[in-house]
């Protein structure tokens, strides 16, 4: 037998998780975060997979989820998620949203994909950060794959490469749809978001966003840019960014 063999282990495939900071909404005045989900879900998916999985948030510092993505919120909306149960349950994983490092030192080279978690605060917090424009835009330039979900998707209406191109020109992609915002609205009683992504989305000249029925599972991948609905599509966007690494 040679000597020479090499049983080394290959080395894991590492996933970026960026998920927002608390912020407050200007339209219903709310505390507003992440959505649980949108988290928990590509979390267990990826690591089933055997990645390893990094999560950081653009400033750092201790992130909150949306009450209503709480699956023990008063209100019952999320009871049903047992995954984020059992995450909000292990102290080794709520230990990983209690002190993230911010996205300020990272460089795609570190990662093989980066994946943005939605919720309501990405639409404020999100939406106008030329930080994390740059950060998505320097992945996709860098060839790594890269996926937005749900609100999160609010990112790529402004982001662009080093071209002045925007980064969705030729694309197809979705987000969170006019439809499931009008529902949302009508289930709270009032106007939640201060602007909607399929809206905006359209306005642009030369790129497909396409949605599918409310609230069902609904991912999409183009080439390296890979999207997700809403927070119900968050297992099926990571199972595109698998498939993008090709396992």
């Amino acid at each position: 037998m040679s000597a020479n063999v090499n049983t080394a282990s290959p080395r894991k495939k590492k996933i970026l998780m960026v998920v927002a900071n608390p912020s407050t909404s200007k339209t219903t005045g709310w505390p507003i975060g992440f959505w649980w989900a949108e988290l928990t879900h590509p979390y267990w998916t990826f690591t089933e997979a055997g990645y390893e999985v990094e999560i950081r948030s653009p400033d750092g510092g201790a992130v909150v989820a949306d009450s209503y993505s709480d699956p023990e919120d008063a209100s019952g909306y999320s009871a049903h998620d047992l995954v984020s149960l059992g995450f909000k349950k292990s102290p080794k994983h709520l230990a990983l949203l209690q002190d993230t490092k911010s996205i300020d030192d990272v460089s795609p080279k570190g990662y093989d994909a980066i994946f943005l978690v939605g919720g309501q605060s990405p639409m404020v917090t999100f939406r106008g950060s030329s930080k994390l424009e740059k950060l998505v835009a320097s992945f996709y330039e860098a060839d790594k794959v890269t996926a937005l979900v749900c609100h999160a998707t609010c990112l790529l209406l402004d982001v662009k490469l080093a071209s002045g191109e925007r980064l969705v020109k030729g694309k197809t992609w979705t987000g969170f749809a006019t439809s499931e915002e009008k529902y949302a609205d009508s289930f709270v009683g009032k106007r939640i978001q201060p602007f909607w992504i399929e809206d905006e989305a359209r306005k642009i000249e030369g790129t497909n966003f396409v949605v599918d029925q409310m609230f069902r599972e609904f991912a999409v991948r183009d080439g390296l840019l890979v999207t997700g609905q809403q927070q119900n599509s968050g297992t099926a966007a990571a199972r595109l960014v698998i498939e993008a690494l090709g396992r």
